[in-house]
This record gives structure tokens, sequence and C-alpha cells, in this order.
């Protein structure tokens, strides 16, 4: 479906919030984000300064296609009266997360949040089942978060993009995104009998 991006968005930000409001304990972070004074977002992180919102921007900032994906065979569907549907295959891309804290209360609240959002994900690079939102919610699905090494060139051009100042933050690359195809369904009848020719081998055989 095209609301796959939202859906895998919205489970990435779902589960990182969640994570955070888990901290509890002497200077956990959920004193801060299940009272409501930090939120976990999919704005970039220009958007929650203007809107004077402070925790954690999970902001998809590039999606590309899977290549080694490209040459995927059609998915056969079974129906009724022995029919067979070929359905078109779906569009594969990979999606990039900037992972941006963002505190007017100090550096260290910025640090101790990317370091949960690292300590979740390396700890759980896999989602599904109940973790997943969406239309992805019921579903098979699974998704796998990435940690990207981006160097520092690469990074600030990023940031070059959104014409705002260099802060902290981390890119994870999520696979794998699937958009299903629009293309006309083929329906194809079932084999009914097959017929073997037979031929005459004149010469020599090689």
């Amino acid at each position: 479906m095209y609301t796959r991006l939202a859906s895998i968005s919205e489970t990435l930000r779902q589960f990182l919030h969640d994570g955070m409001v888990a901290d509890v304990g002497p200077g956990g972070l959920a004193s801060f984000f299940s009272g409501g004074a930090m939120q976990t977002t999919v704005f970039t992180p220009q958007e929650m300064t203007r809107q004077q919102l402070q925790g954690l921007s999970v902001w998809l900032y590039r999606v590309v296609r899977d290549e080694s994906r490209n040459n995927d065979p059609p998915r056969l569907r079974p129906r009724a009266g022995g029919q067979v549907e070929v359905l078109p295959p779906p569009l594969p891309l990979r999606l990039h997360y900037l992972m941006t804290p963002l505190s007017d209360d100090s550096p260290d609240t910025e640090q101790r949040i990317l370091g949960r959002v690292l300590q979740l994900l390396h700890s759980t690079p896999e989602l599904t089942g109940a973790a997943l939102r969406g239309d992805l919610a019921g579903s098979d699905a699974s998704l796998t978060a990435r940690l990207e090494a981006l160097s520092l060139d690469e990074i600030s051009r990023v940031w070059e993009a959104m014409e705002g100042s260099f802060q902290l933050s981390v890119s994870y690359e999520v696979s794998l995104a699937l958009i299903d195809s629009i293309a006309q369904v083929q329906r194809e009848a079932p084999v009914e009998s097959a017929r073997v020719d037979q031929g005459l081998w004149v010469g020599d055989r090689p």
C-alpha cells in the first residue's frame, strides 16, 4: 500500500517513545517523556524548534530503491475455481531516518536521549508483531533498523539541505518497505492437460 512509509515511520516513532517512557528510575528518561515535557515526533528538527517542542526527532530524510530486489518474481495468489492471480512485484525501498535529540535542558540530556535510541535499536534491531503500526499491524512484516556510518561531510550536507545548524544526530536505515503496485492483476486458468510432442532424431548424435 502507498501508506507503507507512514506506517513504518509511526512504528519506529512509537517503539522509540515507548522505550523512553520505559526508562524509569532515578535519572531515567521516563520523567521527561511520560509527563509530556518531551515528545517523540516525525517532525524535522527545525519543525520541532519552531513549535517549541523538545524530545526526539525521527525524521525520514531519504528514500532509495533496494536494487538487490529488482529481479523479484511476481507473486501468485490462488483464487476460487483453480485460478491463480499473478500480482506484480512491489516496489522495494530502504528508508533513512535522522535521529536528533532536542533539549533546552542541557547537552547531557540530549546525549542521554541519543544513547537510549542506540541502546533500543541495538537490542531490538528487528520490529515485528505487536510493535507494528498502521497498515502493518497484524501482518507478518518485519522491519530491520541498521545504524549507518555516515561521514561528517555526509551528515553535514543533510543539515545544510535543511538550512539548519548542525546538531548531534545519527542515521538509521530501515528495510524493507514494500509499496504495492496498482498495475492490473493477471488471472491465469489452471492447466487442464499437457501434450508431449515426439520427434525423430536424424543424423549422428552429438
